[in-house]
Order: structure tokens, then sequence, then C-alpha cells
């Protein structure tokens, strides 16, 4: 245009006179079909009114349908559409469709109504019943308790049950269970699917209510877990415990899909560590049950021939095998929770090492504890508590006791160095407990309470078993008068009592100890104990007997006793048969002196005691390991009765021998087996 305008200005004009000829065309064409247009508009309007004014007269019978086909959501859809011409003309064109339809939504109001507060109907359809009569303007927050209370009762039906867990789980466990138990899982997931849903439709339909779902929801984990609680108390594996854990875990997945901001999954972390210390808790108190268990086999024997001799030594196997099998037992079972991968418990090793280990040590102390309250002693046991003399309740046994000490030292020896190799190798580690506190596991600390505790319990079993001696010897020297004693004319029946005491005993711990292979002689033994029969006062007493034979045997005891060795009368007992009845003889025949040296015999009473005395000489020695210690007792026995004695004169030797191969041939008479 710059360069060359020249016949620009005609151009325009002519574009000019065709844009006014097409505007005029226009204008002409716009005013011709004006009247037409219109015309047209109005038809099409009178058309639509028309189709209005159709569904309002048939609103009611499509109503109708929808009732009778129960299709309530085209129900109300209907409805709401024809609300605005109801509030325009429902009082005067329309008044009759109107009556009529508000009539078919009361029906549809009630069966609405009805399916939201019916049980038998599902949570979802409940809840769409509530959205429906929530668009028929119906105040559904009125409902809003009630529904929420729906909700509610419905977790009832979803809470795990005990009883329940333990059928599918039983039932799990056998060939073809697994069928029953997905079966049990799958249905369970269904229910609460549906149960997360309703919660869903209640957010949408109450958008201020998420406090109270929260709520319900952390309520329905937590009767979960209590449930849990008494599934563990009936003795379940950590197989079925995994199982459960995993039905809750899915729950929590579904909840928390619609519950965000519940926090679910920590909340049920949390609940699942107080569910797991307590199946650890509850697996070493049934561990605990187990070993009380096997000990009370000794308790509940029978009297019958030979069941009494074979129980001990069952009771000892049985506990043996439930403290050491049992132990590895729970170990196996407890690993299981370590390898486990699921979402309550992959946070938790470091604390199950720990439980388990804390576990061990208080297993262990309260082991030592039931020990005690099994022997009639106290449960508060600290090592340097230091077990009395043997005061025995009536219903303890004394092989029960045997076996606690021989228990203790296979816990000692056995038991604790192989747990300890277990937990090294499976539990190491851990890190939640302070180091302040020290270790969990101190296996050198809980040998020596069961070393302390076996040496009590031998020394417990010792004084009960002479303490029923004791109480043969008070009635055998405490009865008679002495010192009108008829003249001995055979051995007390006494010794025979004696005798049968002291092989109880070896009966008992034959069942349970090691023979051992230490045997005392008069050579091997020495120590401090020295005689009392160097005394001179006793010197002058014997010389003053009434015959110069009865002088001379006393002289030469005197003068023989001076030249015998220094005899240690009481030694460590051992774990081994011979220490303890030597222990057992030794107490027995140091009560006896004591006896004798209270009383006062004639000549027949000391010559009576005599004949016992060296009667027994020879089985006692059969029996105990420690003979120089034997005849010492038996000797100071027979000096300490010479010495009580108004007219000591002993019986002579061939006396002695008759009336000792006397008691020997009725013996044999009456027990033709007897060697």
């Amino acid at each position: 245009m710059n360069n060359n305008i020249v016949g620009m200005e005609t151009n325009m004009e002519q574009l000019l006179e065709k844009i006014l000829s097409v505007q005029s065309r226009s204008d002409g064409v716009n005013t011709s079909l004006f009247e037409k247009r219109e015309h047209i508009e109005k038809l099409h309007r009178t058309r639509n009114l028309l189709r209005k004014v159709q569904f309002i007269y048939d609103l009611p019978a499509r109503l109708g349908k929808c009732i009778k086909t129960e299709a309530y959501a085209d129900a109300v859809r209907f409805y709401t559409g024809a609300m605005p011409i109801f509030k325009v003309y429902g009082d005067s064109s329309f008044q009759d469709c109107k009556r009529a339809s508000e009539e078919a939504i009361a029906i549809v109001l009630k069966n609405l109504q009805e399916k939201l507060f019916s049980d038998s109907e599902s949570i979802q359809t409940r809840a769409e019943a509530a959205v429906l009569l929530k668009q028929l303007d119906f105040p559904v927050d009125s409902l809003k308790a009630k529904l929420l209370e729906k909700l509610e009762q419905s977790t009832l039906d979803l809470q795990l049950n005990a009883e329940d867990l333990s059928s599918a789980l039983v039932i799990g466990s056998s060939k073809d269970g697994n069928v029953s138990e997905s079966v049990y899982g799958a249905s369970h997931e269904g229910s609460v699917r549906e149960f997360a849903e309703a919660i869903r439709a209640y957010r949408v339909i109450f958008a201020d209510s998420d406090r109270q779902l929260i709520k319900l929801a952390q309520d329905l984990v937590t009767k979960h877990f209590n449930a849990i609680e008494q599934f563990i108390k009936k003795q379940i594996c950590a197989a079925d415990l995994l199982r459960v854990f995993g039905i809750i875990w899915t729950d929590v997945l579904l909840l928390g899909e619609v519950l965000n901001d519940a926090g679910l999954p920590d909340y049920s972390l949390k609940a699942a560590q107080v569910a797991v210390k307590q199946y650890v808790t509850c697996m070493f108190s049934r561990l605990l049950q187990d070993i009380s268990d096997a000990l009370a086999q000794v308790h509940t024997r029978k009297k019958e021939e030979g069941v009494q001799e074979y129980s001990l030594q069952l009771a000892l196997e049985a506990s043996k095998k439930a403290v050491l099998q049992g132990s590895m037992d729970v170990l196996l079972d407890f690993r299981q929770l370590l390898e486990d991968q699921s979402g309550l418990t992959i946070s938790q090793r470091d604390s199950i090492v720990d439980w388990v280990q804390e576990g061990f040590q208080d297993f262990f102390r309260a082991l030592v504890d039931r020990f005690m309250l099994l022997s009639g002693k106290n449960s508060s046991y600290s090592q340097s508590q230091v077990l009395p003399e043997a005061t025995q309740a009536e219903k303890v046994v004394a092989g029960l006791v045997l076996v606690l000490a021989q228990i203790s030292v296979f816990i000692e020896q056995t038991a604790i160095p192989r747990i300890t190799e277990e937990i090294a190798a499976s539990f190491s580690g851990g890190g939640t407990r302070g180091y302040e506190y020290g270790p969990a596991f101190v296996p050198a600390e809980i040998c020596r309470m069961f070393r302390a505790a076996g040496e009590k319990f031998l020394h417990l079993y010792i004084n009960m078993r002479s303490q029923r001696i004791s109480v043969l010897l008070t009635k055998r020297f405490r009865t008679p008068n002495w010192v009108k004693h008829k003249e001995p004319r055979e051995v007390h029946m006494f010794v025979d009592l004696f005798l049968q005491e002291l092989e109880a005993i070896g009966s008992e711990v034959k069942q349970i100890l090691p023979q051992g292979t230490r045997k005392h002689r008069r050579t091997d033994s020495n120590g401090s104990t020295t005689s009392s029969r160097s005394n001179p006062l006793r010197e002058e007493k014997l010389n003053r007997s009434n015959t110069q034979r009865a002088r001379s045997q006393l002289l030469e005891t005197h003068l023989a006793k001076l030249f015998k060795q220094k005899i240690e009368i009481f030694t460590r007992v051992e774990f081994t048969q011979g220490s303890v009845v030597t222990t057992a003889v030794k107490l027995s025949l140091k009560t006896l002196l004591e006896f004798i040296r209270l009383q006062t015999f004639n000549r027949s009473g000391f010559q009576q005691v005599q004949l016992d005395m060296q009667f027994l000489r020879t089985p006692l020695k059969e029996i105990a390991d420690d003979e120089a210690a034997i005849d010492f007792l038996l000797d100071e026995v027979i000096v300490a009765a010479s010495e009580r004695c108004l007219d000591a004169i002993p019986l002579e030797p061939p006396i002695l021998d008759k009336l000792i191969k006397a008691k020997l041939a009725k013996a044999k008479d009456q027990n033709p087996m007897s060697p």
C-alpha cells in the first residue's frame, strides 16, 4: 500500500457496495423468516411442556412400578425431577398427580427407613437407603446416631472370636483343613470390605463424622486384639498367632483405605507388640507348669509294689524332658516370630529377642521359687538364705526333694549350656533394653542359683529322712525304763526298723543319683574329731566295775582309741548314692548318741545297747561308704552308754556272737530270699 495506492480507493468503494448489498439481503431474509422462527420456537416450547406434563401425569404410575421392583433410586430420581413443577402447579393443575405421587413417595420413604434399620439388610444396602432419604430432604441428621449405633452393632459380628479362631485353625492344621481356614478368612474379609464401604457411605452422608468413625474402627481393632488375648491363653503355637495377625492386618489395610486419618497401622502395631509380649510370657508360664506337672508325679504315685520305686526315676526323666525339650520347643516357636515378615511382626525383631532373653532369665528364677514351694519352703528365695533344719511338711514327699536336687544339677550342667548355645545362635542382638540394665540373659547367675538350690535340696532330703529316723529313736530310748531293763535275750526290733529306713533311703537314691566310686576307709579319713573316751572321769567310772574282766575290756577299748587315727565325721555331701546314704547314717548315729547321753542305764540296759550296736556294725558298713566313721560312732555310742550305766559290765564276746547269729538266722527264716 505504501508503494502503490493507485486504484485502491475505487476497490474499497466496490467492496463497501457489496457488503451493503449482502446486509440488505440478510435483513430481508430475517424479516421474511421472523414470524416462522417465532412460531417454531413456540411449538418447541409447547412440545417440551407437553412432555413434562405427560411425565407428571405418568409419575404416579412410574413410582408404583419402582416400588414393585424396589428400584428406589429411580423413584427418588423421578420424584426429585418433578418437584419444581409440583412447587409451581401442585396446588392447581397437577393437584391429583401431586397427591398420588406423594402417596407413592411416602411408601418409598417407609421402605427406605425399614431397610435402613433392618438387621437382615447388609450394611451397604442400609447406607444406600440413607443416601436416598437425604435426597428426599428427609431429616437424615436425626438418624445419624441410630445409623452409627447400627455400625457399632455390626462390629460385634466382625470382631474375632477366640472359639471361632480355634475351630478354624484346628481344622486348618488337618490334611484337608486349609480350605476351611481360607473360607473362614475369605468370609471375614468380605464382611470387613462391606463394613468399610458402609463407613465410606456414612462419611458421604455425614461429613463431620470422622471422629466417631475413627473411634469405631479403632474399637474394632481393639476387640480383635482382645480376642487374641483370650486366644493366646488356649495354648496356641506361633503359627496360629501369625495366621490371626494376618487376618487383623488385612482388616487394618481395608479400613485404612476409607479412614486415612485413623492411624490404624500404627495403632495395630502397638497392640500387636503387647500381644506378642503376652504370648512370650504365656509360653514361659506354660513351660513352668509343664515342669511342675512332671514333678507332681511323685505326689500321685501309687503304693503298689514296684510302682513307688519306679516313680522317682519317671518323675526325674519327665522333668528333664520338660526342661530341656520344652525349652527347645519354646525357642523353636519363638524363632517363627523372628522369621515372619508380615506387617505386624516385621518391626518387632529386636523387641522379641529382648523378651525371649529376659523371659528365660525370669523363667529360671521363677523355676527356683517353684522348686522351693514344692519342697515346702517359702517362695521368697535368695542365694544367701540358709535352709534351716528339716521341718518336713506332711504333704511334701522326701523323694520329691531328692528329685528337685538332681534336676537342679541337670539344669545347671546340661540345660543352661544348651539353652545358652541356642540363644546365642538364633536370638542374639536385641537393643531395645537399656544398657544400664545390663544383659538380659546371664547364664552364670542362673547356674549359681541352681547349684546353690541343688545343694540345699540335697541337705533338706537328708534332714527329712533323718527326722523320720529321729522319731524312731525317740520312741525307742524315751519309752522304756532303762534302770529296770531286763537282761537282753535278742537284738531289739528297733534295729530292723532303723535298717528299713536306711534301705528306703538307699532305694530312693539308687533311682536318682549316680553310684559314685570313692570308698572311705580308715586310712582314707582325716580330721580333727577326737573321742571323748579318753576322759579320766570315765576311766575312773570304769575302774569301779564289778569284775576285773569288765574293767579290762573297757580299758582295752580306751587304750585302743588313744591310738586310733583322728576321724572327720561329717564331710561335704556329694551328689552320689554313697555320699547321701553315708551322711544319713552318720546323722542317725549322732542322734542316737545324743539320746544315749540323756539316759541312765542298768547293767542289762547297757548290754542291750551293746548288743544292738554290735549287730548294726556289719549292715551299716555295707550300706555306708565311710567304715571308719561308722566304727567310730558305734564305739562312741557304746562308751556313752557305759558312762551312763550304773554297773557297766559288757556282754561276753561269745554271748554277743550267739545272740547276733540267732538274729541273723531269724531274719533269714523270715526272708529266705535275702542273702
